[in-house]
């Protein structure tokens, strides 16, 4: 399993929520869940194969949100 971290501008839960069909729906990854009270709005996301961080970043991307790896 690989997790990656991702600094977003998902702000509300409300916003998180939109993404939830497309994560839910993705037959790659197997969890995932936004800290929207973080001030980096961070992502993670699980993956049971091969996935990169670029496909998760145009994932996010085609559905109007801003998205970069947050760096250790």
């Amino acid at each position: 399993m690989e997790v990656f971290i991702f600094k977003t501008d998902i702000s509300t839960k409300k916003k998180a929520k939109t993404l939830k069909p497309v994560f839910s729906s993705h037959p790659i990854i197997t969890d995932w869940s936004i800290d929207t009270e973080d001030i980096d709005n961070v992502l993670r996301v699980e993956a049971s194969e091969n996935l990169n961080e670029n496909d998760i970043i145009t994932l996010i991307k085609t559905n109007g949100f801003h998205c970069e790896v947050l760096p250790d």
